[in-house]
């Protein structure tokens, strides 16, 4: 966890240590980074939720020091870091739908592959997929997860613990509760049917 605290700075000392970091000095960089980074992993946890902050503060910084070159001279640095923090989170968010998306489209297809229904079944079982994933869409990502890894991955609750870093009660009573969330989310939308 990132626990740095800013110490108070005069306007002029930031603008120098901007003026050198831009013209490539790592040190400068690295206090202008001790300086912002608990404000970065702030924005950041704000942003984006359930985002890893630290990667995300990590690669913000990245990002900003590959971009120091085209900073303009002058530019308050504060907002700056912030709003690339602000980004780098937003776009960790849109990997991780991509990436959820991706297994849960594959995952259907190789269900779909070793058990492919009568034609005449063909498009119940289709509306009844198509109902499923709309259910799932419904949840958040972190009970999405928990049902892909189970339901879809066929992964076990000792593998599911290691996959998510946490212990296997855990993943019993996530898998529980969002078991009752798509349970919910299933039977809205048979209701809208």
């Amino acid at each position: 966890m990132i626990v740095t605290q800013p110490t108070q700075w005069a306007p002029s000392q930031e603008e120098t240590l901007v003026a050198r970091a831009r013209d490539g000095d790592e040190r400068a960089f690295g206090e202008l980074v001790t300086r912002y980074q608990a404000l970065a992993a702030r924005v950041a946890r704000v942003v984006a939720p359930g985002v890893d902050v630290e990667d995300a503060v990590q690669e913000a910084f990245v990002k900003a020091w590959y971009a120091m070159p085209r900073f303009r001279p002058g530019a308050p640095f504060k907002p700056w870091i912030c709003r690339i923090a602000a980004n780098e989170a937003r776009n960790q968010i849109r990997s991780a739908r991509r990436r959820e998306a991706l297994v849960l489209r594959e995952t259907s297809a190789r269900r779909d592959e070793r058990s492919a229904p009568p034609p005449e079944g063909q498009v119940l079982a289709r509306e009844d997929a198509e109902a499923s994933v709309r259910a799932m869409n419904r949840l958040g990502s972190n009970d999405r997860l928990v049902v892909a890894y189970r339901w879809l991955l066929d992964l076990s609750e000792a593998e599911m613990a290691d996959a998510l870093e946490v212990p296997a009660g855990t993943v019993k009573s996530r898998l529980s509760r969002a078991m009752t969330k798509l349970r919910t989310a299933i039977v809205a939308e048979e209701v809208q049917a």
